[in-house]
């Protein structure tokens, strides 16, 4: 990519995150950092609402912001089936405006949007990045934004990095969709069922993030393939 092409890209990538900064102010999302808010701001759009909210969630990344507080507005707004499409749709959307802000701007831009916390990958990793991405989709306490811009910086194809997410995120969403729908009456039982719900995906989510660091992962799934090779050979021979 030539030097102009990038300036422009940075100028854009500038434009889009005043704009995410602006739709936190106008909601108060900064001052006042809750679901309930949330779900009155994109409750006030009526029709439009869902198209504000798969926005929303598609510029996430570019501020960092809980997506797990806009997944459970979602399920107080929209309910259980239509949060969890429109939560997918925003969340897949924003993952490959990450990856490709990664891609074509670099290590040393996405250094400075995550802070550092974006070496999750590295760049030998392509044949194996969709069960890698798949794998860190499914825990929660590994942040969704880092593993996109991360994905970005290595050699792993888009199309693999979009499929494992979109499958991925799956449980992940239903658990926060539900969670936010059945906050509509916390007397509940089906609040408490979601509560716990909740817990049971925070706790394996931590024990299997303690088990599985991204290193292990990847040295793992690097002599499996090893492995496999050589037992290739040996069948030829």
């Amino acid at each position: 990519m030539n030097k102009k092409k990038t300036i422009l890209l940075k100028i854009l990538i500038a434009i889009l995150i005043i704009s995410a900064a602006v739709i936190c102010f106008k909601c108060d999302l900064l001052h006042k950092c809750s679901a309930s808010n949330i779900k009155a701001y994109i409750s006030s759009f009526g029709m439009l609402a869902p198209v504000v909210y798969i926005i929303m969630f598609t510029f996430v990344p570019l501020t960092l912001f809980p997506n797990a507080l806009l997944a459970i507005a979602s399920g107080m707004v929209f309910g259980v089936f239509y949060g969890m499409i429109y939560t997918i749709i925003g969340a897949v959307l924003g993952a490959a405006l990450s990856f490709y802000i990664a891609r074509f701007l670099g290590k040393d831009i996405v250094n400075k949007l995550v802070r550092g916390r974006g070496k999750w990958f590295q760049d030998g990793v392509e044949k194996e990045g969709f069960l890698i991405v798949f794998i860190l989709r499914l825990i929660p306490l590994v942040p969704f934004d880092i593993i996109s811009y991360g994905a970005g910086l290595s050699k792993i194809k888009f199309k693999d990095f979009l499929i494992a997410t979109t499958i991925g995120i799956i449980p992940g969403v239903f658990v926060f969709i539900n969670l936010g729908d059945k906050s509509q009456n916390i007397n509940s039982l089906n609040f408490v069922l979601a509560s716990v719900l909740l817990g049971a995906l925070v706790l394996v989510s931590y024990f299997i993030k303690k088990k599985i660091t991204f290193n292990k992962l990847q040295n793992d799934l690097t002599v499996t393939e090893v492995d496999n090779s050589k037992k290739l050979m040996e069948n030829k021979d």
